[in-house]
């Protein structure tokens, strides 16, 4: 059966779920599930159930969102969405198999009972062999980064739902830390914003369009300069419709607590590095992966406070997929995979 058996690798994020098959991305979607509520019969995966967010008749559908900062938060959603996708690559590659080889990424902090969440999901969605590698580990391989070297290399993993930091060396996480505070988070920042500031009502798919469009970590940008973004909404009090432009500066602003945490966690990892590796750092600099390191003026803004070179990588996004994709060609023989 070891002839038929598929490999797939898999980023299973809280915003977003990437899967490669043969080096090729073919899965690209929202890590969400939409679900009829009486029968909790699968009604769209991805985009689709996306599309319905927020306009679904809550007495007819759910719209669940199977992942909360980083981990499994409704193990039934998780398991239907990895099933739907596997079935996206079935209808798009033609694959017969029902049993597949994966690894999956999963965030460093991750506890045991939420390591087996993960690997249960997987292996109820037609996982015959699972190995889980920490996304911080897999986001340097999909850099680039030889982390077999005896060398320190640091890197920021900021995702939907946490943000994970690594220092690694000789294939083996150092130090690690993993705090609950990313994307999802500024997010959140936004919203909350302009409730208070605008007195307008916006969904979270308007505060996330915000953050794409005007988000940034500095009040003063000297390039990439976005032109305000117009949302459109309720006045919180009577209702009637608003129109309010938003510029970066405001949205740098509403952040600032988010990613103030962010260095801090920056910080605790570099105190509790090594000497020699702390000084490879200093020399390599620090790589930043994940969507939140598209944030405009992130990477100065971390490189000014801490003195220490910070590298966006090429494309932030896809690298720990990439680094799943690149461990699964070897997994049997990798010490860094878990099973």
């Amino acid at each position: 059966m070891g002839l038929f058996t598929q490999e797939l690798s898999m980023d299973l994020g809280t915003a977003n779920t990437i899967i490669m098959y043969k080096d090729s991305i073919v899965v690209d979607e929202p890590s969400i599930v939409a679900l009829d509520k009486k029968t909790d019969k699968v009604l769209a995966v991805g985009k689709k159930a996306k599309l319905m967010q927020d306009k679904a008749a809550e007495d007819l559908i759910r719209v669940i969102r199977p992942l909360r900062d980083g981990v499994i938060a409704d193990f039934y959603a998780c398991e239907q969405m990895i099933r739907g996708m596997v079935d996206m690559i079935n209808r798009r590659h033609r694959l017969f198999s029902p049993s597949f080889k994966m690894v999956i990424g999963v965030p460093s902090g991750s506890t045991e009972v939420e390591l087996r969440a993960v690997r249960d999901s997987a292996e109820h969605a037609g996982g015959r062999d699972v190995y889980l590698l920490y996304e911080p580990m897999a986001a340097a391989i999909g850099i680039g980064i030889d982390v077999e070297a005896p060398e320190g290399n640091m890197v920021v993993d900021i995702g939907g739902g946490s943000t994970e930091i690594a220092v690694i060396s000789l294939g083996g996480i150092v130090t690690n830390s993993s705090i609950r505070v990313a994307g999802d988070d500024f997010t959140a920042d936004i919203m909350e914003y302009m409730g208070k500031q605008h007195n307008v009502r916006v969904s979270e798919r308007m505060a996330e369009r915000i953050k794409v469009n005007v988000g940034s970590a500095l009040t003063e940008l000297t390039e990439d300069i976005p032109e305000d973004f117009v949302v459109y909404g309720p006045n919180k009090i009577t209702a009637l419709p608003m129109t309010v432009p938003v510029c970066y500066q405001e949205v740098a602003y509403c952040l600032e607590r988010s990613i103030n945490k962010i260095e801090s966690a920056i910080l605790t990892a570099l105190e509790q590095t090594p000497p020699e590796l702390y000084a490879d750092i200093v020399h390599n600099g620090i790589y930043l992966a994940g969507g939140g390191a598209l944030l405009r003026g992130l990477s100065k803004r971390f490189q000014d406070k801490l003195n220490i070179p910070f590298h966006v990588a090429d494309e932030p996004l896809l690298s720990v997929a990439k680094g799943t994709g690149i461990a699964l060609k070897n997994a049997e023989h990798l010490t860094y995979l878990m099973r």
